[in-house]
């Protein structure tokens, strides 16, 4: 551990210190098979590493990585690997059969598709099929993702319902970190066991009363020990944002989750950055009794719990 005060400047001129070498080492230990520009997109995420137009830095982030590394500090992964499934930066979404809508709309009661369970999706043909659906019938459509993720499908006897994905959570969220009692280190070393519903999607044909918040208790309950079995620890919280134009969170209220407030609207605040977005419902979903315990400690005093 180095001594403070400690800190490094990257090529562009940003300065990171213990906090942020800390929380790197973190995230090289719980996702040892991340390749190094899938860290740096990670590490970018979380520390709200943009430039002018609110892209992340990610090569100025490898470079200084590679700095860390020369220094000792960390130990990086030996090549890049392209991620499966994924389709590369700028190519299009093609949407096949697999995915268009059936003839006659599923309309009934939850009852009447029970059971309905959470697939994990853990192939290749199995993530294409899942970003197909997402990326023709969600809103937000299907980015390519980084660090640890999670995705699954919703299922009955019918067929394919939806989609869930789950991956990293906000960098910073006053309302939450104040919510949690965090410190800015306690934070930056403890954000990987905060996890993101970045995506629920129910498809536009299936409409049955309650179904969403009925998948978001499932997944309440077994998402930590799916997370622990892909990704090797457990997470304690989880977080979403829904957008009060379009929603009001009523599933996640119904699934057990807490509204904490809403976030600024004013985005990624950095130098010369002017990416702004509009105000997000911010709902919270404990995973163990003792989150907030777990939140604070330190990642050996976490190791040995």
């Amino acid at each position: 551990m180095p001594e403070a005060p400690w800190k490094i400047e990257s090529t562009c001129g940003r300065e990171v210190g213990v906090a942020e070498l800390m929380h790197a080492r973190e995230v090289l230990r719980l996702c040892p098979g991340l390749s190094r520009t899938e860290l740096a997109q990670t590490l970018c995420e979380h520390w709200g590493w943009t430039g002018p137009t609110g892209s992340s830095q990610v090569r100025s982030c490898v470079k200084l990585l590679k700095k860390l590394e020369a220094m000792g500090e960390l130990r990086l992964p030996k090549r890049d690997r392209r991620g499966s499934g994924s389709r590369g930066i700028g190519e299009p979404q093609v949407f096949t059969d697999q995915t268009a809508a059936p003839l006659a709309p599923t309309i009934c009661e939850l009852s009447s598709l029970r059971p309905v369970w959470l697939d994990v999706v853990r192939d290749k043909a199995g993530r294409a099929l899942w970003n197909e659906f997402v990326a023709r019938y969600h809103p937000l459509g299907c980015k390519r993702t980084f660090g640890c993720t999670l995705r699954y499908f919703i299922t009955s006897a019918q067929g394919t319902l939806g989609c869930i994905l789950m991956g990293s959570a906000a960098l910073a969220l006053t309302v939450r970190d104040r919510w949690i009692g965090w410190s800015r280190r306690e934070r930056l070393s403890r954000l990987p066991w905060v996890i993101n519903n970045q995506r629920l999607l129910i498809l536009p044909w299936v409409t049955a009363p309650h179904l969403a918040s009925h998948v978001l208790g499932q997944l309440a309950r077994r998402v930590a020990a799916d997370w622990e079995a892909s990704w090797g620890f457990r997470p304690m919280l989880m977080e979403t944002f829904v957008d009060p134009a379009q929603h009001r969170g009523v599933c996640y209220r119904a699934a057990g989750w807490q509204l904490l407030g809403e976030t600024t609207g004013e985005g990624i605040r950095r130098p010369g950055c002017t990416y702004r977005t509009t105000p997000k419902l911010i709902f919270v979903r404990p995973l163990s009794q003792d989150f907030r315990t777990q939140l604070r400690i330190s990642p050996g005093e976490a190791k040995n719990a």
